[in-house]
């Protein structure tokens, strides 16, 4: 038999299974649960200790492969190699865990959300207690202010409203009622008798039962699901992974063929053939590769954290770059989480709010005023949101708010209730005579209207008016305004009776408001260049299906009238998760979802091989937030658990920020993809160069050659590259989705004959240099040769780097010198290189030779060859394209 859900069952029947009643459990039994069950309190996250996150580093694949070339070195006596490569990879893993300092916070940050105290009923006393001591089966007393201390079936109500925006979505309080619910698997937000741990009570009075404490309410099982959720993969590493094994095995497969070669050929020693295959994986291994990713990813974050998209997780900078989808919550991001009055309904006439200046004596403003329990403070404005935002409009309206509640001050009231759905305020006019002031639902308030006010007469309500208000109502109602009707009347005497039939009768219809949290102004462009750029915006709410669906219409996410795209949580809950992914494409809003729910959403979409990122500011957002492939909290509205959930936080909640964000990650993926292709083509290079010389018997170049090369061309330009200028139209072109790669896009093509081309020049200069020697001398001719492929290898790499800084534009359309950091950087390599060559005494240690003007300008002009043929060879990839 299945378990009756809590809100169909009448208070006895909880008291009774609960065993405690109204006048709540004994200060005993209190002790005795709370040692059995433990604090109501969210479970610790656990944390990892700086040294922890350094070692984490080193798991990674690339960093391995690293680690490993580096023993080898020093075990062959390459001291120098090793010691490089273990800076490097040292370095890479400071700069992780500066950027991963703080540690996951979502579980604590809940934990201290929670009130710090609460009133509680124990024997019929009335006492405060630490909210972390409360049982199943307490007494709570809530009010207006109070923080929600652990979940509660309400067993009285008194005009309870609760603010669950964080829990649920919905940004308008929930009003509350006790009493039996119907209706099987009633979303959290439906749950009218329930009050649940971390909301907020925004009006009325109540008392409740705890049914949950700690990890057992709704807050705790979102707690749960994030602690149980998975680390995603981010496409960065699982490229860098994929990138990582490649090089091990083309390195391994290159040394193995070198040795095997150079043992058959028998020409060289054991030693001497282990050192060139050792020479062989310094030239194929891209050692400053793991550091440049990690600085170019720094350098984007800085230029987010300027533009306020604060990046907590440096890969989740290119993850952006990559995204397909982005399912953002609606409350607090495409919203403001304000109520605003935006249409007035008055004189039978539908108007903008902002294009009316009220009178003084207009009844209707005074109306909105008199029949509201808004407090003014030196803060601000306090009190439920809905009726805040009629005084804040009369306010901005410059209307006499303040002199109006001085004039008017309220004598008499019945307080709103769910079931009239009516507020009435009674207030002193002249002529002692007195003003009844009432608001609330327009299908209510009408039963009760006899009279109109129109154009400043009153006059019998006719049918034809009524109809004309209904329609109108109904109208403000599916644009997803929140509608509220204002009626008064004028009486010689304060009602004795002060009930609803004496009071809320006979009335003058005054008019309508239409309301609603309204969109962000700039997310309707942030939604457009999403589109532009391939990236599907999704919008999940906790609202109500109309609202969603009127919401997403004004924003762009769905065309007007486009209804087979929403879907709510219940209709969610019919499908099974694999008739949920083939329809996934189906739905852009998703309406009345529980946190589960948007699990499903970014689990579905992941399964048709979509990066996704998901927007949000709710603690319910953060089970979502962990799933995505990129989680983005909201840095002014979000709860400290979504931020704690996220991998990026927006500084400014500002949805166009995201925009800034994909543009910034697109970016930045561009030119590490320039970056790889610069440095796997040098390296092909290198490797071939080697690979021939080992092959045809020529002096081979040895070690310290090539890690001078790599250490100055592999480092100062590849980052130059890192922060190149963003290229045109990058926001035009789609996303490039999961699949995509680092090879993607023809770079692969491009590090093949890019790297077939740098060690063709190379050797042709070598093999010209041993032709037509200068000098007589065999062993003359033999280092000049070697000298002159040594500059030529360095120097056409520097030339190559001009060439990356577009994989297919020309370099004349990019910008030759718009890098300013770009040209600093070939100028100091070009420098280091040629001191090598240049200056007495380093020229005897690298072993090499000075060369004179013409041999100089042989390996210049053999170098700037590989700007000429790559130009050549992008001009015609260009026109295939097109």
């Amino acid at each position: 038999m299945a378990k009756i859900p809590i809100y169909q069952q009448p208070v006895s029947t909880i008291y009774q299974s609960l065993r405690t009643d109204a006048q709540g459990l004994s200060a005993t039994t209190a002790q005795e649960r709370l040692a059995q069950n433990g604090k109501n309190a969210l479970n610790q996250q656990k944390t990892t200790s700086l040294l922890q996150k350094f070692i984490a580093q080193f798991k990674d694949f690339m960093i391995i492969v690293l680690l490993v070339a580096a023993l080898i070195a020093g075990l062959t006596g390459e001291v120098v190699d090793a010691v490089i490569i273990l800076i490097v990879v040292v370095l890479n893993a400071i700069f992780g865990v500066f950027q991963e300092a703080k540690a996951e916070e979502a579980i604590n940050a809940l934990k201290e959300m929670s009130a710090p105290n609460a009133t509680v009923r124990r024997g019929n006393v009335v006492t405060t207690v630490k909210s972390d001591e409360l049982v199943v089966g307490d007494i709570v007393l809530l009010e207006a202010g109070d923080i929600i201390p652990a979940d509660l079936r309400l067993v009285a109500v008194g005009s309870l409203k609760v603010e669950e925006s964080a829990l649920t979505g919905e940004s308008v309080p929930v009003e509350k009622r006790d009493g039996v619910l119907t209706g099987d698997d009633l979303p959290i937000g439906d749950r009218a008798n329930m009050a649940f741990m971390n909301s907020n009570v925004t009006y009325g009075r109540a008392t409740g039962v705890v049914i949950a404490t700690g990890m057992q309410t709704e807050v705790g099982r979102i707690a749960g699901m994030i602690e149980a959720a998975d680390e995603t993969t981010t496409p960065l590493q699982a490229n860098l992974t994929q990138l990582g094994k490649s090089l091990t095995i083309l390195i391994l497969v290159i040394a193995a063929i070198v040795f095997a070669m150079g043992m058959w050929r028998q020409a060289e020693t054991l030693i001497d053939m282990l050192l060139t295959a050792i020479s062989l994986a310094v030239a194929a291994i891209p050692e400053g590769l793991p550091a440049i990713v990690t600085i170019t990813l720094a350098l984007g974050t800085q230029r987010m954290a300027k533009r306020h998209a604060i990046v907590r997780k440096l890969p989740a900078v290119e993850t952006l770059g990559s995204t397909d989808i982005i399912a953002s919550d609606k409350t607090g991001t495409l919203t403001q989480n304000k109520m605003t009055v935006e249409k007035v309904y008055q004189d039978l006439k539908l108007v903008d709010a902002h294009s009316l200046d009220f009178e003084r004596d207009n009844l209707l403003a005074q109306t909105m005023i008199l029949s509201n329990d808004t407090k003014i403070t030196a803060e601000g404005l306090a009190g439920d949101p809905t009726e805040t935002a009629l005084v804040q409009y009369q306010m901005d309206r410059n209307y006499p708010v303040d002199q109006v509640l001085t004039d008017r001050p309220r004598v008499a009231e019945i307080p709103f209730d769910s079931e009239r759905k009516l507020m009435s305020t009674i207030h002193p006019l002249a002529d002692n005579q007195f003003l009844i002031a009432v608001k609330g639902a327009p299908d209510e308030l009408l039963k009760r209207i006899t009279q109109i006010a129109k154009n400043g007469q009153v006059t019998t309500l006719t049918a034809a008016d009524r109809e004309t208000i209904l329609t109108t109502n109904h109208e403000m109602a599916t644009q997803a305004l929140r509608v509220l009707a204002f009626a008064y009347r004028i009486v010689d005497a304060i009602p004795n009776d002060m009930t609803s039939a004496n009071v809320e009768n006979d009335l003058v219809f005054a008019g309508m408001v239409g309301m609603i949290d309204p969109e962000r102004p700039e997310v309707e462009q942030a939604v457009a260049d999403a589109k532009s750029a391939g990236i599907r915006p999704l919008m999940i709410t906790g609202d109500h299906r109309d609202t969603a669906a009127a919401i997403a219409t004004r924003l762009g996410i769905i065309e007007e009238g486009e209804t087979a795209a929403v879907i709510t949580g219940a209709e969610l809950d019919e499908m099974d998760d694999a008739t949920f992914a083939k329809k996934v494409k189906d739905y852009a809003v998703y309406a009345r979802v529980a946190p589960e729910h948007k699990v499903r959403i970014v689990n579905a979409w992941q399964k048709h091989g979509k990066v996704v990122a998901m927007t949000g500011d709710g603690v319910n957002d953060a089970p979502a937030l962990k799933a995505a492939d990129i989680g983005i909290g909201m840095g002014i509205t979000g709860t400290e658990v979504s931020k704690g959930a996220s991998d990026m936080v927006l500084a400014d909640d500002n949805f166009s920020t995201i925009v800034v964000a994909v543009e910034e990650g697109r970016k930045v993926f561009a030119n590490i993809q320039k970056a790889i292709q610069y440095l796997l083509s040098a390296n092909l290079g290198e490797v071939l160069t080697l690979f021939m010389m080992t092959m045809l018997g020529w002096q081979i170049l040895a070690p310290v050659h090539i890690l001078w090369i790599n250490l100055v061309t592999d480092t100062l330009p590849a980052i130059a590259l890192g922060v190149e200028p963003m290229e045109r139209n990058i926001m035009k072109q789609p996303p490039r989705g999961r699949k995509s790669n680092f090879f993607s896009g023809g770079v692969l093509g491009g590090i093949l004959y890019q790297g077939l081309l740098e060690g063709a020049i190379t050797l042709f200069v070598y093999w010209m240099a041993i032709t037509y020697p200068v000098h007589a001398a065999a062993n003359l001719a033999h280092a000049d040769a070697l000298t002159m492929a040594f500059a030529t290898l360095g120097l056409i790499q520097l030339f190559h780097a001009f060439n990356s800084k577009s994989i297919h534009g020309s370099i004349f359309t990019v910008g030759l010198f718009r890098n300013k950091f770009f040209n600093w950087a070939i100028v100091i390599a070009f420098a280091l290189l040629a001191m090598t060559i240049l200056i007495p005494g380093l020229n005897g240690m690298f072993h090499v030779a000075h060369l004179d003007l013409f041999q100089w300008a042989i390996v210049l002009g053999a170098s700037f060859m590989m700007i000429v043929i790559v130009e050549i060879v992008k001009f015609f990839q260009r026109r295939v394209v097109k």
